[in-house]
Parts: C-alpha cells; sequence; structure tokens
C-alpha cells in the first residue's frame, strides 16, 4: 500500500496515529528527488569551498541556473541507467551500493567531458578549477546519498529492534556459571526467540558491577527489595539441571512473590539448536515435585529381563505403559502387553513398536477378570516375569460401583496370581496404592484385599512364584490425577475446584514409580509390601495456588478456587503404613518393608470366593459389607456406606 493510500486510512478512518513501520517503502519517484537534492548540495558545497580556497576573482560558471541544469540531467539520465532509485532502502545490500558509486563516477567523468569539450571549443572554462570540483563532488554526492541510505537502513533496523523487544518478554537469567551463560548467549542469538534477557541472577553480592554478555547482574537481594516494575521484567529464566530441588523452591518462591513467569531451559548439551524456542518451556509444578530418581542395580536389572518373557497387565495405563518402556530398555526376548482399552493399547503399540524396532511385542486386548483369556497366554508364552499395573483406582466412581471394583482388583488379580503360581513364574509384581492403608474407600479396601490375597499366595504348597507387592502415593501426570484436572481447570479459565482446604497427598512422579517396580521386582524375597519413602505431604490447596501463579495469573483474583466437599470415600489424609504395621529397611534408603498383617491363604480365598460371588450378583451393600469383613480397619467415610459401620 502507498504512502497516499495509507495516509487516506488513516485520516478518514478516524485513527490520528501513523505507525513508522507502516510505511513499506517510498515511491520511486521521491528516492529520485531525494537523490537529486543531495547533488544539488554537493554542486553547492563543492563551489563554495573552491570559491573559498580559490584567490582568483574572476567570475565563474557556477554563479549561473545552468550548470545546475545540466549536471542535474547529467546525474538523472545515470541515475535511471543504473536504476539507483528503484530498491528499497530500507534493504539496501552491496549491490546497490556499487550501482550508486558507479552512478556518480559516470556523472562526474560526463561532466568533466562535457566541461573539457565546451573549453575546447569556446576556450572558456565551464567551472572554475574543474578537476578539484569534479573530484570534490563526486566525494560529497556519492557520500550524502550512501549516508541517506544507510541511515535509513539503520533507523528502520532500530525500529524493528525496538518494537521486537517490546514485544518480548523481559527475562533474567537465573545463574552466572558457564551453562546459565551459555543458554543465554544462544538466546541472545537468536532474535527469533520472543524473549528479551535484560540481565543475570545470583545468589553472590560481588557481582554487582560487573557485567556478563554486555547485560548487568543483579543479586538476589536486590530482586526481593524490588519489585518487578521497578526492575521492568517480566519473568526468569533457569536451567533446572543445575539446580537442586531445594534451590529451585527457594528462588521460584521468590519469583512467584514478585509475580514472575519462571521459564525453564535445559542444559546445554541438550539443547536443540534447530529448535531452541520450542526447548524453552514454562516451568510446570512437576519440575517442583520431581525428586532425585531412586538409583536402580542396573545389573541385577538386566539379568532379570535380558532374554526373557515378560507380561505386563495394564500396559496401557500411565504407569503400565512407562514400565513397558523401561523393560524394552533391557533387551528381553518379548514383551506382553495386557489391557482392556482399546485406543490406548494401540497408541502403546504404535510408539513401541517405531521406538524399539529390534524387541518383540504382543499387544492382547482383554479383560483380566476372564481367567479363560489369560490362562492360554501363561501356557504360551511362560513368562519369567509379570507387572501387574491393571486395576480400577477412581475414588468415586468405584464407591457407586463397588461390584466392578471386585471383578478388576481383587478377580482380576487372583486370576493372575494363581496362574503365575501354576506356571511357575519367577516372580510376580503387584502395584498397589497408598489407599489400601487404613481404606475408607471401596477402591482402597479392594487393593488392600488383592495384597493379602497375593501375599497368602506366597505361603501355599508346591508355589515356587515370588510374589511381591509395591505400595505408593499419587502419581503426577497420571489419567485422572490432580495435576492435570487443575491444568485443564485453568486453562478455562477457572474456576479451580478442590474438595476441602487442607486436604493433603503425597506425590511421585510416573518414571520413580516405574523405577520401585523394577526395583521391588529384582530385590524382593517373596511376600514383602515395599513401601517408598515419598517425602513430605503436599497440601493440595498449595498446589493449586503455585499452578496458577506459575501459568502467569494471580489465584482468587485471574482464577478462583473453590471448595466443593470431600468425596465419597475421600479423606484429608493419605498413610503409607498402617498403625500395626512395622518397617524393616532394605539396601536403599528410600524402600522400606511393610509387614502388614496377613491371612492364611484357605481364609483369604474363602473371602474372595463370597465377594466375587456377591459382585456377580450386584449386589453393592452385600460386597461392601464383605469387604469390611476382609479389611476390618476398613471405615467409610462421605459414604452411603457409612451405615454398615454401625
Amino acid at each position: 500500500m502507498s504512502i497516499r493510500k495509507n495516509l487516506k486510512k488513516k485520516i478518514y478512518s478516524g485513527d490520528n496515529f501513523m505507525n513508522l513501520s507502516d510505511v513499506r517503502y517510498l515511491p520511486r519517484w521521491v528516492i529520485l528527488f531525494i537523490d537529486l537534492f543531495f547533488t544539488a548540495t554537493a554542486i553547492f558545497f563543492s563551489c563554495y569551498l573552491i570559491e573559498k580556497l580559490s584567490f582568483s576573482s574572476k567570475e565563474v560558471f557556477y554563479n549561473t541556473l545552468h550548470m545546475y541544469l545540466l549536471i542535474g540531467l547529467v546525474s538523472v539520465l545515470f541515475m535511471y541507467v543504473f536504476r539507483t532509485f528503484s530498491g528499497i532502502i530500507r534493504h539496501s545490500t552491496f549491490i546497490d551500493l556499487f550501482k550508486l558509486f558507479l552512478s556518480t563516477l559516470c556523472s562526474t567523468v560526463v561532466i568533466g567531458a562535457i566541461s573539457f569539450t565546451y573549453y575546447m571549443i569556446t576556450g572558456e572554462r565551464m567551472i572554475y578549477m574543474s578537476v578539484p570540483f569534479l573530484a570534490l563532488f563526486f566525494a560529497t554526492s556519492f557520500m550524502l546519498m550512501f549516508m541517506f541510505r544507510l541511515f535509513v537502513k539503520e533507523f528502520f533496523h532500530i525500529l524493528r529492534e525496538f518494537r521486537r523487544s517490546s514485544l518480548r518478554k523481559r527475562i533474567l537469567v537465573l545463574g552466572i556459571d558457564e551453562q546459565s551463560v551459555a543458554v543465554a548467549r544462544a538466546v541472545l542469538d537468536n532474535p527469533a526467540l520472543p524473549y528479551h534477557i535484560v540481565g543475570f541472577l545470583s545468589q553472590r553480592h560481588d557481582y554487582h558491577r560487573a557485567n556478563l554478555l554486555g547485560k548487568p547482574i543483579y543479586s538476589r537481594d536486590k530482586l526481593e527489595k524490588s519489585s518487578k516494575d521497578d526492575l521492568l521484567l517480566d519473568g526468569v529464566l533457569l536451567v533446572k539441571e543445575m539446580m537442586t530441588k531445594e534451590e529451585m523452591n527457594s528462588w521460584v518462591n521468590l519469583f512467584l512473590e514478585k509475580d514472575l513467569q519462571v521459564f525453564k531451559s535445559p542444559s546445554v548439551q541438550k539443547l536443540r539448536d534447530n529448535d531452541i524456542e520450542g526447548s524453552i518451556k514454562t516451568l510446570q509444578i512437576e519440575d517442583l515435585l520431581n525428586r532425585k530418581p531412586i538409583c536402580i542395580e542396573n545389573e541385577d536389572l538386566k539379568k532379570r529381563h535380558h532374554g526373557k518373557t515378560i507380561l505386563i497387565t495394564g500396559g496401557a495405563g500411565s504407569i503400565g505403559s512407562e514400565i513397558v518402556r523401561q523393560a524394552a530398555q533391557l533387551e528381553p526376548d518379548l514383551i506382553v502387553v495386557l489391557d482392556q482399552a482399546e485406543t490406548p493399547l494401540y497408541d502403546i503399540e504404535m510408539e513401541m513398536t517405531n521406538k524399539f524396532p529390534g524387541i518383540r511385542f504382543k499387544f492382547v486386548l482383554a479383560d483380566i477378570s476372564n481367567r479363560h483369556r489369560l490362562e492360554p497366554l501363561f501356557a504360551k508364552y511362560q513368562f519369567s516375569m509379570v507387572y501387574h499395573a491393571a486395576a480400577y483406582k477412581h475414588v468415586p466412581l468405584i464407591e457407586e460401583n463397588p461390584h466392578e471394583a471386585i471383578l478388576v482388583n481383587i478377580l482380576g488379580s487372583k486370576n493372575l496370581s494363581t496362574l503365575a503360581s501354576k506356571y511357575k513364574v519367577n516372580r510376580f509384581v503387584m502395584i498397589s496404592t497408598d489407599k489400601a492403608v487404613k481404606p475408607t474407600n471401596v477402591m482402597g479396601a479392594s487393593k488392600r484385599s488383592a495384597e493379602l490375597f497375593v501375599q497368602a499366595l506366597q505361603n501355599t504348597e508346591n508355589n515356587e512364584t515370588k510374589f511381591i507387592t509395591t505400595r505408593f502415593g499419587n502419581v503426577l501426570g497420571s489419567n485422572g490425577s490432580v495435576i492435570p484436572h487443575f491444568k485443564k481447570q485453568i486453562q478455562k479459565g477457572g474456576p479451580v475446584t478442590i474438595t476441602h482446604p487442607d486436604i493433603v497427598r503425597y506425590f511421585m512422579t510416573i518414571p520413580e514409580a516405574c523405577d520401585l517396580v523394577l526395583q521391588a521386582g529384582t530385590m524382593g524375597k517373596g511376600g514383602e509390601i515395599f513401601v517408598f519413602d515419598m517425602g513430605e505431604p503436599v497440601k493440595i490447596l498449595d498446589l493449586a495456588k503455585r499452578m496458577i501463579k506459575l501459568s502467569g495469573f494471580e489465584p482468587h483474583v485471574d482464577i478462583k478456587i473453590i471448595y466443593t466437599g470431600l468425596r465419597p470415600g475421600e479423606k484429608l489424609y493419605e498413610e503409607l503404613l498402617s498403625d500395626d504395621a512395622t518397617t524393616l529397611p532394605t539396601h536403599n534408603e528410600k524402600i522400606l518393608i511393610s509387614k502388614d498383617p496377613n491371612m492364611e491363604f484357605k481364609e483369604i480365598e474363602k473371602y474372595t470366593n463370597q465377594i466375587i460371588k456377591a459382585a456377580l450378583r450386584r449386589d453393592k451393600v452385600e460386597v461392601v459389607q464383605r469387604l469390611k469383613d476382609i479389611v476390618p480397619e476398613f471405615k467409610s467415610n462421605n459414604s452411603v456406606y457409612e451405615v454398615l459401620d454401625k
């Protein structure tokens, strides 16, 4: 769009502000007239300087208009020949400069030739001291037109940089170590990134007068005493791998207090040059809850899995799929992945066959409550390891449908464990939950019943299988867990719903949970319940507030938090150990063995058969009553089944 049309649009649209960046380019005739103006300026300057340096009193030709017309016409001719006015000035290149040089040189030579010819014909000089004049004219006219183009080019470059920096997020880089400096340099070298680094942030105080990459270094004290408006900041970029969990939490608490966004970057070794923008992300709550992974004895794991046949139930779920990924790295002969969810099973099939083309997989769509579907698999593949991750886990849904929990969590576990014993599977690892401890809901009680059955099966006659149970708390990012739920609510603008302001939970990551499962399968001797040291419990209200702040919003202002009341079967505090359980240490300080009370196999088998029959009759009350007989410590909370406790 031309300037005229742009101005007309601005005037008649009622917008009286003209943005310089809206001017796409000047018309060619405008450039030509500007160059002619510089040509006239060069003539005047050259004549003026010659006159001041000359001691002659003779009248010279430059006092007339003829010389301006002659030089102007010659200059226009060569400007047209070399098209010096046709390019976009802000994008001028060396070629444009060279064309300008040739045009000015040719104009000067032709003017000199005309002047010399005029002198030969008339015997009079057209221009007094013509050689010095021509030299001055050439230098002055070329420099004026060149400097004009350079000025326009630099002006628009500065304007673009100013607009770009105003649209970018102004951030500090946390740390002055080599990794932080290298990440900062990568950001500075990529003008396409939406970040503008204004400085570095350090814990130390002795760098307040030093600069890094031309940027100032701020101390933590200065940030604590200032607001983000004082420093004109939007956020902070940190390298996650260079910090401990405690350091990160300390810094992030300060950043959130100052209403600063927190961005994370991988280390330089992991930074992808071709996708640096995709490598820098907003810090997530999972990054703050992560802990150092358990150290697994890789040699023992390799020995237990290499060249073996493995069954993983619930293999399309959050935990099961991660076990599939980690087990595949140990190069087993065959991994059988079993699940009743069709689409997730297909997804994990596509992922594994692409990622591990050298490993044999078998993906089986089946229900673990159907023993007739399971037994041919045990007979055919002769499994060495079974990881049992299949279960119903959503507390409110199970509270409404207790019979379904019995058919999957109890009958399914019974089918798998008895088949494992019958076909002499070396190790059977069952995944349980902290909700099995002093359960207040059907889900937790059903998992505790499965624990009791598997433990009792360990001591039956002719059993050669080592039955091992792992028990842990909530898993970050698992299907249906609180953090993905909060993220969806925040993305929708709220409100964030919490059942109770005092509710707390233990958290661990999916890789941590699977590390525990693999570790237990390696170190277990049979009959143990392994409990993971999950650290300090997290208050869900604090978790929600931090997630809202990490998303760039203010709790209770931008995103509301509302309380909906405890759901059926839900309790405020989860426990990993029952009151009458003792613990034994293992060689890994993060893993304990819980010595919970157990049952004789005949007793738990009788109870199990009774509750399965009740479940098949879909008698909810009888199902829950039978659960309370199996698990005496099961006391319903906020549930219709509380009447059974009276």
